[in-house]
């Protein structure tokens, strides 16, 4: 059976700059492709060694049009026309990216000799550079929902296709003015304060391999696991012996952190929001006791409760973005969404660990896999027990899938929001 963790198989790999082309393949010493949830816009970064007389200058730098290395020759100057285009196959899949390049960012040449150079490349996909090539200037107040607001956004602005973007439907409305502001910046602001139309608010606007997507915390992890990956020492001949899918390294970086989370007001917060049209203070707690869809026990993992533990202050939004200061749509108003949406990020992250596995270029930021680790005993190990606490699903938050000439691993970053193996839906 063939491994995950080969060596980089580049079935192509191309860097295109008008109508000059290069193949990379033989010239790529390392490869490494970004996805997140944090971050609305794919990004990679390759290293090249080139030994030169690989392109010919072009006339208006050099009359006899001599051939050079990649990095002046072509040259490389980040004016964004610089295009990679690359599919890049193993045991389990393959990253295909020959229709929808990267684009360079920006190019280094940090070891230049007589007969070599090397080539940093940071890429990154073409919505981020028309993202800082417009502006968002209209009211879009008279938008029905947020959902539809980043429709208008994303089509209009951005140029994104419909086959290239997944808008979840929210239930709420914030109208706003787009005050010159990158498209990017207005739709994650607008996903800080959107509410799915059945669940707790909380949104997360990025780009995955798949294409841009606006999709709440909810709707996450209320998806089937696409993959499960075990840690362990003892063979595992009850659940699964193939070692593509088993994790070479794992850490926690962040576990429940009660002072931080009182702080945060994670379990229980107070809102106090001014209505300039009464002159009068209304007060609303929130508390998330429990939650209707987590990715371990629904019970939340708290202390005794004793009150709220933060305060926060806004003012109710009565006639600025209306035609009259008696039109007052609750739906766009605060108390619907802002207590709550900062208890549930803050939850979703209360566990973070990175886990590295062979490369699984199938696997996506987003995506819910559910990992399998061993339980710590001093005692004789029982093939196929697992930890049921630490086990469990989890959400993909980032990840890498790295290649280079030696192996090939997909490192992971992943979040949350409660213990347990076993849920009401596992």
């Amino acid at each position: 059976m063939a491994n995950a963790a080969d060596a980089a198989n580049y079935q192509l790999l191309t860097l295109t700059k008008g109508d000059k082309e290069i193949v990379l393949e033989g010239k790529t010493t390392s490869f490494d492709y970004y996805e997140s949830l944090l971050s609305p816009n794919i990004t990679a970064i390759m290293t090249i060694v080139d030994t030169g007389g690989s392109i010919e200058y072009d006339s208006e730098y050099d009359r006899q049009e001599r051939f050079g290395g990649i990095y002046n020759a072509l040259p490389l100057t980040g004016d964004g026309s610089e295009e990679v285009k690359f599919k890049i196959a193993n045991a389990l899949g393959t990253l295909d990216f020959t229709r929808k390049p990267l684009y360079v960012n920006c190019s280094v040449n940090p070891d230049q000799e007589s007969q070599r150079e090397s080539i940093i490349l940071s890429l990154v996909s073409k919505s981020a550079i028309v993202n800082q090539e417009t502006h968002v200037k209209q009211n879009y107040s008279a938008s029905s929902n947020n959902s539809e607001s980043v429709r208008l956004i994303t089509k209009n602005l951005l140029q994104i296709e419909n086959n290239n973007i997944e808008i979840e439907k929210t239930s709420n409305k914030y109208p706003f003015i787009g005050n010159n502001k990158s498209p990017f910046d207005v739709i994650c602001m607008l996903a800080s304060k959107s509410a799915p139309e059945d669940g707790n608010p909380g949104f997360f606007f990025y780009e995955n391999r798949d294409g841009h997507k606006f999709k709440s915390i909810d709707s996450l992890i209320d998806q089937e696991p696409v993959q499960e990956y075990y840690k362990t020492d003892v063979n595992r001949s009850s659940i699964n012996t193939d070692t593509n899918f088993k994790i070479s390294t794992f850490s926690v970086n962040k576990n429940q952190n009660l002072i931080n989370a009182l702080k945060s007001g994670v379990y229980t917060n107070r809102t106090v929001f001014f209505n300039p049209k009464t002159f009068k203070e209304e007060e609303v707690s929130f508390n998330l006791g429990t939650l209707e869809k987590s990715l371990g026990k629904n019970e939340v993992p708290k202390p005794v409760n004793r009150g709220y533990t933060r305060t926060l202050y806004s003012v109710k939004d009565v006639g600025a973005l209306s035609p009259k200061v008696e039109e007052e749509n609750l739906s766009g108003q605060p108390e619907t969404w802002q207590g709550k949406v900062q208890m549930r990020y803050n939850l979703l992250f209360n566990q973070m660990v990175k886990i590295q596995v062979p490369c699984n270029p199938n696997l996506k930021a987003g995506d819910v896999i559910k990992c399998y680790f061993e339980t710590v005993t001093t005692n004789e190990k029982i093939q196929g027990s697992s930890d049921p606490v630490q086990s469990g699903k989890y959400l993909i938050l980032d990840l890498c899938h790295h290649y280079d000439t030696q192996r090939s691993y997909t490192a992971m970053t992943l979040v949350r929001d409660a213990y347990g193996l076993y849920t009401n839906k596992s």
